[in-house]
């Protein structure tokens, strides 16, 4: 593996930073963001920048309007747009869009991707994917699947609850997780006003960085085509594991921006800021902080590059991206919390981007399944590979 970048994707690097530089971190502190995320009007000015820069959508294929980038090249954009909380959102590579494009992508019929990806790419609309349910339907364990499809004709209706839907107040249409009267899932696409759809409230979250919050989502005999059955039927668990290994994968890049970031404000605030007789940045204590926020990065950026190199020789990464999720959640982390113990008051209030940071960030570590979860399935493939070699 090369670790060297090609001049093209450094220089969408440098060109990806200028623009969070200079078109998207001045609009952090923009009113027109809640608890919910920024509102349409800021979203629909932050994509307007993006597209006039040349970085719209960068990770859809050419063909739909985007860059086409290589996982590689993603791993270093992704980053450069982490860098403000609002750059996901700039560039429409945020959740949970970036991960129902690459999957329509992947599944969509021709028809399906006129309809509702190229809009999407374009940063027309979004979308949400109603996966999650409250107890007892599926969270980490989607074999509970609760919410269910049934033939009618030439359609389907679809039953049950969804909550913790990202982006789904808003959305133009959803992706949906619906179990089949044979027991497998299949995945059906609806736009989000028809009959039978209910965003019934949004949660109240920590984080505060995705369009649309995290909304509940009913449906009551939603009657969707057979025509807007994403995929085949039966095959929805095997189409949730295409989406879901790079989108771990992408929300690691793009926190990984954010943690350098929180690393950067503190790292010149200890540089400055004088205690005891010197700069703290010389007392041993927040050097050290210092030091281990460096190897974290590194160690995080290392796993993400590694997966995406494994990606785009064509392997499914499906252990790697789980191993890095686990590396990554837990690493950029740890770099936020200690930068928050070095600004000391600077780090609990809003005079700098660090403690929100800081609460948007903690629930990446339940995000695309918690590190224990990972853990568990990534124990289970050790000990099946142990057994395969007699080991």
């Amino acid at each position: 593996m090369n670790f060297s970048l090609s001049p093209e994707i450094a220089a969408l690097r440098d060109k990806t930073r200028q623009f969070i530089a200079e078109q998207v971190i001045p609009l952090e502190r923009d009113k027109r963001q809640s608890h919910h995320g920024p509102d349409e009007e800021l979203r629909r000015e932050l994509i307007g920048r993006a597209r006039a820069a040349g970085l719209l959508t960068p990770h859809a294929s050419k063909e739909m309007g985007g860059l086409g980038l290589s996982h590689i090249a993603k791993a270093v954009v992704f980053e450069e747009a982490g860098y403000s909380c609002l750059g996901p959102t700039a560039l429409n590579i945020h959740a949970p869009d970036e991960g129902n494009i690459h999957l329509m992508e992947e599944v969509g019929t021709h028809e399906q991707k006129e309809r509702w990806l190229r809009p999407q790419v374009a940063g027309e609309t979004r979308s949400c994917f109603a996966m999650t349910e409250p107890s007892p339907g599926a969270g980490a364990d989607p074999s509970m699947l609760a919410t269910t499809a049934v033939r009618d004709g030439d359609s389907y209706l679809i039953n049950g609850e969804k909550w913790f839907i990202t982006g789904a107040d808003g959305a133009d249409y959803a992706i949906i997780m619906a179990r089949m009267e044979d027991g497998s899932a299949t995945m059906f696409l609806s736009d989000m006003d028809r009959p039978g759809i209910k965003l019934e409230r949004n949660m109240d979250a920590m984080d505060a960085c995705f369009t649309g919050g995290h909304g509940v989502l009913r449906f009551e005999n939603l009657r969707v085509p057979a025509t807007d059955v994403l995929g085949e039927i039966g095959k929805g668990f095997r189409y949730a594991q295409v989406r879901l290994a790079p989108a771990r994968l992408t929300h690691c890049m793009r926190w990984l921006g954010q943690a350098r970031r929180a690393h950067d404000i503190a790292l010149d605030y200890v540089s400055k800021r004088q205690a005891f007789g010197k700069p703290l940045a010389e007392h041993e204590g927040v050097g050290f902080m210092l030091a281990d926020n460096d190897i974290d990065l590194h160690t995080a950026r290392l796993h993400i590059w590694h997966t995406a190199w494994l990606l785009d020789q064509g392997e499914k990464g499906n252990y790697e991206s789980s191993r890095a999720k686990v590396v990554c959640s837990e690493a950029e982390w740890r770099v936020v919390d200690r930068c928050v113990q070095m600004l000391g008051g600077q780090g609990v209030t809003t005079e700098t981007p660090v403690m929100k940071i800081f609460t948007d960030m903690r629930a990446f570590r339940i995000y695309d399944g918690p590190s224990e979860v990972h853990r568990w399935s990534m124990a289970r493939k050790l000990v099946h590979a142990a057994g395969k070699t007699g080991h």
